[in-house]
């Protein structure tokens, strides 16, 4: 899709995958991106769902952002000498990768893990193909999730992440070092700066432990990944994001370098306290 706002458009759950572990219960929706539809703890519903207040594909659940996380400024980015222009999906921009916007394939299921399997595009969305697994695990107190982005044939760039629309918690502890400013486009550049007091829609480098309070649970999220993008200017929800590169990091030339058959890989991990 390459109108402006494609990103906004209406994307339904589809057929659903349920996982569960005691008190624990997650509900996956392969054909919707990919991405993780609801999580329930001790009868607690963490997660905005589809139709609480939008159907926007951007807008709900949890989902898996790859072969990039955030904007592509204008879409536009040059690769190896060449440059290339990406479909504008949101504001003129692209936004968070080609996998939220695609069925993804049931590898192996059980009653507390799904492994999902994704074939990238190589035409107009994305030029380079390869392809993405996910495994979405569920514990007693814990709900894990493994990303992987490998190339095909052709070298490429690469950042990878995750984007849960947390329901607004109570409170929220997050200790980040520093900071990516952003321009009057909202697109994030360097250099680092401290971090600017809340509301945010910004790009951190964080190695802590992030908090999430709410109706008396306390979710803790940890990462691999040393990027973190906190969105909560909605007051209906909060996003935490984990990723491997900043936003419009194929420009800032801080995305990872994939030679032919290089695996890129992060997990995201969620843990009732």
């Amino acid at each position: 899709m390459a109108t402006s706002d494609a990103a906004l458009a209406p994307m339904a759950p589809g057929p659903l995958v349920g996982l569960a572990h005691g008190v624990l219960e997650v509900v996956v929706a392969p054909a919707a991106g990919g991405r993780i539809a609801q999580i329930r703890y001790d009868g607690f519903d963490w997660l905005v769902g589809h139709d609480e207040h939008t159907q926007a594909m951007i807008a709900w659940g949890s989902y898996p952002m790859l072969p990039w996380a955030g904007r592509v400024r204008g879409g536009r980015f040059d690769w190896q000498g060449r440059p290339h222009t990406l479909p504008a999906t949101l504001g003129g921009h692209a936004i968070h990768g080609v996998g939220f916007a695609l069925p993804w394939r049931i590898e192996a299921h059980s009653d507390s893990g799904v492994e999902l399997a994704l074939e990238l595009p190589m035409d107009e969305r994305w030029p380079f193909g390869g392809h993405a697994r996910q495994r979405i695990e569920v514990g007693e107190r814990a709900l894990r999730m493994e990303l992987s982005l490998t190339a095909g044939a052709a070298a490429m760039p690469a950042v990878i992440g995750w984007h849960p629309w947390f329901r607004k918690p109570d409170h929220l502890e997050f200790e980040p070092s520093r900071c990516y400013p952003r321009d009057a486009e909202g697109i994030a550049h360097l250099p680092l700066i401290d971090p600017p007091p809340p509301p945010w829609d910004d790009c951190f480098l964080n190695d802590r432990p992030v908090i999430l309070h709410r109706g008396g649970q306390r979710l803790r999220l940890t990462s691999d990944s040393e990027h973190w993008v906190v969105y909560d200017e909605t007051r209906h929800a909060t996003c935490v994001e984990p990723q491997t590169g900043p936003p419009d990091a194929f420009n800032l030339g801080m995305a990872a370098t994939l030679a032919p058959g290089a695996m890129l890989r992060a997990w995201f991990r969620l843990e009732w306290l």
